[in-house]
Parts: C-alpha cells; sequence; structure tokens
C-alpha cells in the first residue's frame, strides 16, 4: 500500500512539473515573438535605390558629311570629324564643324567654320559654337560671333549674341547684339548696332 501511495504522490509531482514546464515555455516563447515583433517594427525600411536612365549617346559616326540639295543642286554641305547620335535623335559635333553654302549655280557663296556643334530634333535646327567665323566670298564679309543657329527648313541664320561683322572692300566694322540672315549670308541685318569704325581693307 504504501509503493502505491508513493507511486501516485511521484505521478501528481511529475504532472506538476510538467505543467510548469510547458507554462513557463509558452510563456518564454510568447516573450521572443513579442521581441521579435519589435524588432521587426523597429527596423528601418530599406531605401529603394533610383535608377537613373542612360542619357548618353547611343551611336557614334567618324568623318561625318551631311548634304542638303534643292531640285537636285547642292546647296549646304557640313563635315566634321565626329557626330554623337543620342536616343531622342538630337545630335552633338564635339570636334570642329565645317559648312559650305552654295549658290545657283554650284559655286560657294558662303563659309562657316565653329568649335563645335550640336543639332536638335525637335525644333530642327543646327546651332555651332565657339569662335564662329562666316565669310562671305562674294561680298568679301567676315562675321565674327560666340555662337549661330541655322534653320534648315526656314533657310534663315540667327544668333541672340554679340557679332563683329568685317568688310574687306571697305574697312568697316560693324559691331552689334543680335543678327538675322539668309542661309549664305547675302543679306543680314544687326539687331542692335553698338558701333561702327572704319580700318584699313583686308580681313
Amino acid at each position: 500500500m504504501k509503493n502505491d501511495e508513493l507511486a501516485e504522490k511521484w505521478r501528481k509531482r511529475n504532472n506538476s512539473f510538467t505543467s510548469w514546464l510547458l507554462c513557463t515555455a509558452r510563456h518564454s516563447l510568447l516573450i521572443i515573438l513579442n521581441a521579435s515583433f519589435l524588432f521587426v517594427a523597429c527596423e528601418q525600411p530599406k531605401q529603394v535605390k533610383k535608377v537613373i536612365p542612360y542619357s548618353g549617346p547611343i551611336e557614334e559616326i567618324n568623318d561625318v558629311k551631311l548634304l542638303y540639295s534643292e531640285a537636285a543642286l547642292l546647296k549646304v554641305r557640313l563635315t566634321t570629324p565626329k557626330q554623337l547620335r543620342y536616343l531622342n535623335d538630337n545630335r552633338r559635333y564635339p570636334k570642329p564643324v565645317n559648312i559650305v553654302f552654295y549658290g545657283p549655280a554650284g559655286e560657294e557663296v558662303t563659309t562657316l567654320r565653329s568649335d563645335s556643334g550640336r543639332y536638335d530634333k525637335a525644333k530642327d535646327i543646327y546651332v555651332v559654337t565657339g569662335n564662329v567665323v562666316v565669310i562671305n566670298k562674294q561680298k568679301q564679309e567676315k562675321l565674327l560671333t560666340p555662337e549661330l543657329t541655322w534653320n534648315p527648313v526656314t533657310k534663315k541664320v540667327y544668333t541672340e549674341k554679340r557679332v563683329t561683322v568685317l568688310s574687306q572692300l571697305t574697312g568697316e566694322k560693324l559691331y552689334g547684339i543680335g543678327l538675322d540672315a539668309n542661309q549664305d549670308f547675302s543679306k543680314y541685318a544687326i539687331r542692335k548696332v553698338t558701333g561702327v569704325f572704319n580700318v584699313q581693307g583686308g580681313i
């Protein structure tokens, strides 16, 4: 009888210990889960890296020659060592640009030289920049400006920048701001004349 009583007491004691152990384990698990939730909640959100789209050139061409003709007659020839073309079909000419404008008989009327240039597809214009020099062979005049825009549709040339016009025939120098001309420079108008000087002929 005593053995049965001892066994019953031992069984009850084990059950109590097991219950206490399970309760402690559940309590510990709840603490761990709560701590994990707090850790996740306090974690800083990851910053999403912005992807910058490529904006560089998609094509590079060397020794470029562009020809513009009317009624099978050559009117304009543009040459430059390098052309960079972009996704929007704009083009940039990072090296010197040379343009020749031809007359009705195919003769060279005017030449243009600049340090660089670009073509704007949306506006359909060419812009040359840096030490722009235009020489009209027929009128024997030279035009100097830092920037010049040519519109092949209207066949007009213009600038908002300062301009200097030198005449080899008269030795006259014209200074001004802004200029409008036809593409062969046979006619032009300075928007704001800032000075007129007579000097010895020859340019």
